[in-house]
């Protein structure tokens, strides 16, 4: 497990790669969450989401003979743009394995940022052939987007700048999907501020992870239907110990109260989120009295959203 010096060592590290997102407040929303809600902006990030933190982590991590072959991953969102832009911006090749269903404005993306993609039949088997064949091919490394330490530390730096910004937060929420944000999270707030708790947020479609804090082990979704695509995914096998040993509970939300979360961010704050990032907030909103009269800090995960296709 990572120290505090070295969490904060690594946050210097990927500083010049990022952005440090800013923190917004929106009275109206305080008034209907009726207590102090501050909201940590990914979607600001670079390339729009989190996951730019973990991806630039883990690629740091490489040795330089291991950054000369290049990196590999599977995403069909998020994960596969943070990968190809910071391959990009550290110099060295990005292979990236996109299912043939992936959207064409998240490919075109993955292109835009230095992204050689490798198409394949859309579910996780093929994904992990394509990827394992392109490892054989090129010597590159193989990066999880969730269940890699390096990851997972990257990821945490977003609460790292949240509690120095706002040392007074009560509580810190973020979405669950693959895991590797609330664990980062979890860590940040464990070396940062001890009186903070760390809690996840997830749609009753895809409660893996609440049922994983239950039963002790990891579960799996035993459906998808969420408009949440960004959580669909499962724990892994390195965030799973950090999520039980350091998250206090995972609220589960309804699929319409996510989709008022979401409307409500666009309109009176007037900033685009994805719908996976407004769990968080609708999580707040359905449990107002556990959160009254506390600071409540939300990470806003991303703005990857397709335009033509909203909920609302």
């Amino acid at each position: 497990m990572i120290s505090k010096e070295e969490f904060t060592k690594l946050h210097s590290q990927i500083a010049t790669y990022i952005k440090r997102t800013p923190v917004m407040r929106s009275r109206l929303l305080n008034g209907l969450a009726e207590t102090e809600v501050y909201f940590k902006c990914e979607n600001f990030q670079r390339m729009g989401a989190f996951k730019m933190r973990g991806a630039t982590a883990a690629i740091l991590a490489l040795s330089a003979e291991e950054r000369a072959k290049g990196v590999v991953t599977h995403s069909s969102g998020n994960f596969a743009q943070a990968v190809s832009l910071s391959a990009k911006s550290l110099g060295i090749p990005a292979y990236i394995v996109m299912p043939s269903s992936a959207p064409i404005v998240k490919k075109d993306a993955v292109k835009t940022y230095g992204g050689q993609i490798t198409e394949c039949e859309p579910n996780i088997k093929a994904r992990e052939a394509a990827a394992a064949k392109i490892q054989k091919e090129t010597g590159a490394t193989f990066l999880h987007p969730s269940n890699d330490v390096n990851v997972i530390y990257g990821q945490g730096t977003a609460a790292k700048e949240f509690i120095e910004d706002f040392p007074e937060l009560d509580v810190i929420i973020t979405p669950v999907g693959g895991g590797g944000l609330l664990a980062g999270t979890a860590l940040a707030v464990d070396f940062y501020a001890e009186k903070c708790k760390t809690i996840g947020a997830e749609p009753f479609e895809v409660d893996d992870a609440y049922r994983s804090l239950e039963s002790g082990k990891i579960e799996f979704n035993k459906t998808i239907n969420t408009i949440a695509d960004g959580l669909k995914t499962h724990l892994g096998d390195k965030n799973f110990p950090i999520i039980q040993n350091k998250v206090s509970e995972i609220i589960r939300v309804e699929e319409g109260e996510i989709i008022t979360a979401m409307k409500l961010i666009w309109e009176r704050m007037k900033i685009v989120v994805e719908p996976s990032a407004a769990v968080a907030f609708a999580a707040v909103l359905r449990e107002k009295e556990k959160f009254h009269g506390k600071r409540v800090g939300i990470i806003i995960s991303g703005g990857n959203v397709d335009l033509s296709n909203l909920p609302f």
